[in-house]
């Protein structure tokens, strides 16, 4: 573990490279040189910012989080991504800071820490599995689905290290993000250029909800990013 001096330590965590990019351009962060899985840093008078990338699912984010709190000394880690809202709890757009994220297959659940001027409140799902039923999210009182903040939290919690999210709804719960679509990514979100042509040459009326959806998720990512560096109290360059 790298020595950090005293002052607040922040470590980012972002499932895609599309969710990471706002956050590095907003806070002007630099790439640390290296072949390995990308990190970016940066230090505001006593605060010191470490982001970094977990990859999508939640085996590659208990990785992630992992690697971050034994390879630098860090205080509190940030989750910045995007989610599947769960309607009418939430609209495309919403910025949701969970209170409570619960890892689906285990119905374990952990607590968010309050961060800056954040509004901690609302619960999201975490799992690998996208085949959920509207109704009984609804039912559970859950507001957002993902894939990774269970993961991240649950390394954090063994850690003793506080933690939270902040997801930014790209799309809703039974719309165009299934199975299909998320095998048209690479694990770092970037697009699989040759599966997206099998995939959509025979499908093309599929072409213009994917579109919306790149649009929405971009517009959420920038969202998200602003939430997190606002409760931080670090400024947007």
């Amino acid at each position: 573990m790298e020595s950090a001096a005293a002052g607040r330590r922040l470590g980012f965590l972002a499932p895609m490279k599309p969710e990471l990019r706002p956050l590095v351009e907003m806070l002007s962060l630099q790439r640390d040189p290296g072949d390995g899985p990308p990190v970016y840093r940066r230090t505001f008078g006593d605060t010191s910012v470490v982001a970094t990338l977990t990859l999508i699912g939640t085996k590659a984010a208990a990785t992630a989080t992992e690697r971050l709190l034994d390879d630098h000394e860090i205080d509190h880690v940030v989750v910045v991504g995007i989610a599947g809202g769960v309607p009418p709890a939430t609209r495309l757009g919403d910025v949701l800071v969970p209170a409570v994220v619960v890892h689906a297959p285990t119905g374990t659940e952990y607590r968010a820490s309050p961060l800056g001027t954040a509004v901690v409140q609302g619960r999201v799902r975490t799992s690998d599995d996208l085949t959920v039923n509207a109704a009984d999210l609804v039912e559970a009182a859950i507001h957002a689905c993902d894939m990774e903040t269970a993961a991240v939290a649950a390394v954090c919690e063994e850690r003793g290290t506080p933690w939270t999210a902040f997801r930014a709804i790209s799309d809703l719960v039974g719309g165009p993000v299934d199975e299909a679509l998320l095998a048209l990514a690479n694990p770092d979100g970037t697009g699989n250029m040759r599966a997206a042509a099998k995939y959509l040459l025979p499908r093309p009326w599929k072409i213009p909800g994917l579109v919306r959806l790149a649009r929405d998720s971009n517009v959420a990512t920038k969202a998200a990013a602003t939430a997190a560096i606002r409760a931080c109290g670090l400024p947007n360059t």
